[in-house]
């Protein structure tokens, strides 16, 4: 049995205005919830000077430490390679008031741990406390 069958089938439409209300609400929403900057500069003239600017460059100190235990400083071999000369070597290097000195430290993967200790408490001893390790990224 088909009851519908006098019935006219109604098309589905869509009603656009709520949807236009709701985003007329967004809209107003959006307007009282921003805040408007307002950029006030003075108009400022500067002095000027005529000094030139300061070289901060850092005082850099690279020793190397051989596989064999050689110790380099600033590519000048260290004679000897005790604990005092490599001292009075990396003192050598620095300029008299250079301020925070840095040694960079090269070692070798096969060079002993003691001798890496040595160039480090050389460090120590000739006053230069800022110590950095070269490294090099692993090859895949």
């Amino acid at each position: 049995m088909n009851f519908g069958r006098g019935r006219s089938r109604e098309e589905p439409e869509i009603n656009l205005i709520p949807m236009i209300d709701v985003l007329l609400v967004i809209i107003i929403f959006l307007m009282l919830t921003t805040t408007y900057s307002r950029f006030a500069g003075l108009d400022i003239n500067l002095p000027t000077a005529d000094a030139t600017a300061a070289d901060n460059k850092t005082v850099e100190v690279h020793v190397a430490v051989t596989a064999s235990g050689d110790v380099v400083v600033n590519k000048q071999p260290v004679p000897g390679a005790s604990l005092s000369a490599i001292v009075s070597a990396m003192q050598a290097v620095v300029p008299a008031g250079a301020k925070d000195p840095v040694v960079i430290i090269n070692a070798d993967a096969k060079a002993t741990h003691q001798r890496v200790i040595d160039v480090m408490q050389a460090a120590q001893q000739a006053g230069l406390v800022h110590i950095s390790f070269a490294t090099q990224a692993a090859q895949r």
